[in-house]
């Protein structure tokens, strides 16, 4: 249905045009975290290269014209993992195999349990309280996590789900400290100034993957069940949390040194129960080809959710045909007002320290293209 409203611009995330959150990391900053990891910088000095290029990193974003910035994930060597690594009974490790993408593996590195999942505080914290000082009020400083999902998701691996049972008999039990470690370390970050948390989620991108979809049922697995598990340990993070924090969640369908994962497959086997979800107030969602389906499962939308596109690929820096996003978003304003629409990449632009195969500034380039669009837009 199209709207008779007029359209405007946004005072809160997500914002009409907007970002996933990880940015492609500068030269000197690669050369500084391989000079930590050969012994010929210390942590401090590394830090210090950290905070150097970060502040360059927002000053870029606000110059481009964004409303939210991130840390562009510079201090991180994966999305997922070092957040996961930063709680309490959780360990790195190293496996034989890594995470399988089109045509590339990633490095074989995972999250497994050492102990009983807890929180004790959060390097993230320091990390988000370094964006926040450096944003000034002019900006929303957003930090991304990923989805309590995810972590579940990890620890279902194969390779991790002998000490994950060994360390857990009881499931209830395992879904509960992780609802309560992450739970916490949201509040601990709303206490640094966080009003914006974005959790990133790979978990719905691989539950309506056909491929991913006949592998689960052939080892017995109920995708529906698991499914409804996995939106129940989110509902119950971001449950209670205060009033004026912002949450919302993005959903990845594979995004390593530009390549993607799985066969892919539209939304609607899991949209119902990921659009279930209370308290998201956006949602990120993937679609940049015919991978992703159509716009049909935004039906389920409710009234008080935005849906950010993801029209635009974070993969390649050539621009996209302007007509054909227009097209796209007409297509969507069959299922959802123009107003609850806002416009991204489909993914950051290095969801590990590796990034996508683009350069700087068609990074750039293409956020500018975005706003350019947008405020086309929604004067």
């Amino acid at each position: 249905m199209s709207t008779h409203t007029e359209p405007k611009q946004r005072t809160v995330t997500p914002f009409r045009y907007d970002i996933v959150g990880s940015f492609l990391r500068p030269q000197a900053l690669k050369d500084a975290r391989l000079k930590f990891k050969n012994g010929e910088l210390s942590a401090e000095q590394l830090k210090e290269a950290e905070n150097a290029e970060i502040i360059k990193l927002v000053q870029k974003q606000k110059e481009v014209g964004l409303q939210a910035v991130t840390d562009g994930e510079f201090r991180r060597s994966w999305w997922h993992l070092d957040f996961f690594w930063g709680f309490d009974g959780i360990e790195q490790t190293i496996i034989d195999q890594g995470y399988q993408f089109n045509g590339a593996q990633s490095r074989p590195e995972t999250a497994r349990l050492s102990g009983k999942v807890s929180y004790s505080g959060h390097p993230f914290v320091a990390h988000y309280t370094f964006l926040k000082g450096i944003a000034g009020d002019d900006v929303v400083a957003r930090q991304s996590v990923p989805a309590a999902a995810q972590l579940l998701f990890e620890l279902d691996r194969s390779e991790n789900k002998e000490s994950t049972n060994a360390i857990y008999p009881n499931r209830d039990e395992l879904l509960a400290d992780v609802a309560k470690a992450y739970k916490a370390a949201v509040l601990d970050l709303y206490e640094a100034g966080c009003r914006s948390i974005q959790f990133d989620d790979c978990t719905w991108g691989a539950l309506c993957d056909e491929q991913f979809i006949a592998i689960m049922e052939q080892v017995g697995v109920n995708v529906a069940d698991y499914a409804n598990e996995l939106a129940k340990l989110n509902a119950e993070v971001v449950s209670g949390l205060p009033e004026d924090l912002v949450v919302t969640t993005h959903v990845c369908r594979g995004n390593y040194v530009s390549t993607y994962a799985g066969v892919g497959g539209g939304y609607e086997p899991v949209v119902q129960t990921l659009l279930g979800i209370d308290n998201y107030s956006g949602y990120y969602l993937e679609f940049d080809t015919e991978r992703a389906g159509d716009f049909k499962p935004l039906r389920f939308l409710k009234d008080n959710q935005q849906v950010v596109l993801g029209l635009f690929s974070s993969k390649f820096g050539e621009l996209e045909n302007k007509e054909d996003i227009l097209k796209r978003i007409e297509e969507a304003k069959q299922y959802v007002d123009l107003d609850r629409i806002c416009l991204s990449p489909q993914c950051g632009f290095a969801s590990t320290e590796e990034g996508n195969h683009l350069t700087e500034e068609q990074q750039w380039n293409k956020l500018a293209y975005i706003k350019e669009i947008a405020e086309e837009l929604w004067k």
